[in-house]
């Protein structure tokens, strides 16, 4: 609405400015004259207006980069022309010096645009609340390295919209996954095209900005990728998403926030308290003597004391500990009570509360 008024008004104030010219004459003493000046006018400003809705979609940056490339050919102009006057002394005319001027300043601003054009991610104007640097602002970019585009879940979590930050993919990060998906071994030429498509999923998802860097830093000069992403993340001043858990020493050590999606995952998954009772499936026998062992959903591995001779069985067990480790999360169980049998169609109750004693025992079919 606000972008609506505004053009409203500019066409008011450009359709004013047209009847002043054909009242006032002030163009011509002709009449039709004034009359087409007017409607030009009209033309070039619903032209404007046209131009501005075909680029819905405008970068700060890009627009500050011209603003301030044409300032500095002015002033570039202005400085060289006080410093060549004298030399046009005998320009009785002055169409020397115009034509000089005018050729200086097409050249200046030129290169001021040029030169902003290509450095706007480095170069910064030291003016309040005036910067070229779009990502130093606001929401911290994320930046993605090799594995957490090879892991996949980063699409699920921004699948969430939990997370509004813009992703950041390197341009060597992406020759690194095709290099890989060009391998010659299976394996990695597998998780190499897995990685490309997981990039272009995340391009075609609706509001996720994915942005590709196309930074030539001079850090990265005979330098591997992990500490190009380090470099890179410092450069941007935002965080770095991975799973490498070496390239996430070195980052924290530089003074890199780091999300490692393990870290994450880990931290997602639901607490339990000692003595609290669940219902697992033991799958398999224990390292020690009567042990059991089953999985959650999650992948979490519960290590059930006298579970051995339940194998197969989805049983119900009390947490007695919990321990978190670097590789996941370990729950420690106590056998409680069978509910059923995995393979096969008798079903068992235990009485808990019988403390040992007798328990009772019905066949069913499943």
């Amino acid at each position: 609405m606000p972008l609506l008024i505004l053009r409203v008004i500019f066409l008011v104030v450009t359709a004013g400015i047209g009847i002043f010219i054909v009242r006032t004459g002030s163009i011509s003493g002709d009449i039709d004259l004034n009359l087409k000046s007017f409607f030009a006018l009209l033309i070039l400003a619903f032209g404007v207006i046209g131009l501005d809705m075909a680029f819905p979609k405008k970068k700060v940056a890009l627009i500050s980069a011209i603003y301030f490339g044409l300032l500095i050919g002015l002033v570039m102009t202005f400085f060289f022309a006080t410093a060549l006057e004298p030399y046009f002394v005998n320009d009785e005319t002055g169409a020397l010096r115009r034509s000089v001027l005018t050729v200086m300043l097409i050249f200046f601003s030129y290169f001021g645009v040029s030169f902003l054009f290509q450095t706007q991610n480095d170069f910064r104007f030291i003016i309040p609340f005036v910067e070229f640097q779009p990502d130093v602002k606001g929401v911290k970019p994320l930046v993605l390295d090799t594995s957490v585009v090879i892991d996949g879940r980063i699409t699920d979590i921004m699948e969430t919209k939990v997370v509004d930050a813009p992703l950041v993919i390197p341009r060597f990060v992406i020759m690194e996954l095709q290099h890989i998906a060009d391998s010659s071994e299976r394996n990695r030429r597998t998780r190499g095209r897995r990685g490309l498509d997981i990039l272009s999923k995340l391009q075609n998802m609706e509001g996720v900005d994915l942005r590709i860097d196309e930074s030539e830093l001079p850090e990265y000069q005979k330098q591997p990728v992990d500490l190009k992403l380090v470099a890179l993340a410092k450069h941007l001043e935002g965080k770095l998403v991975t799973n490498d858990y070496n390239l996430n020493k070195v980052a924290k050590i530089q003074g890199v926030v780091v999300i490692n999606l393990n870290d994450l995952a880990n931290a997602l998954k639901p607490v339990y308290l000692p003595g609290e009772k669940i219902e697992v499936d033991i799958v398999k026998s224990g390292e020690e003597v009567g042990q059991g062992v089953a999985y959650l959903d999650d992948g979490t591995m519960v290590v059930v004391d006298q579970g051995r001779g339940h194998i197969a069985e989805r049983v119900v067990v009390t947490v007695t500990s919990v321990l978190q480790t670097s590789a996941g999360r370990m729950i420690f169980a106590r056998y409680e009570a069978t509910t059923k049998k995995l393979t096969g169609t008798t079903i068992v109750l235990d009485d808990i509360r019988s403390g040992g004693g007798a328990s009772s025992q019905r066949s069913t079919d499943s």
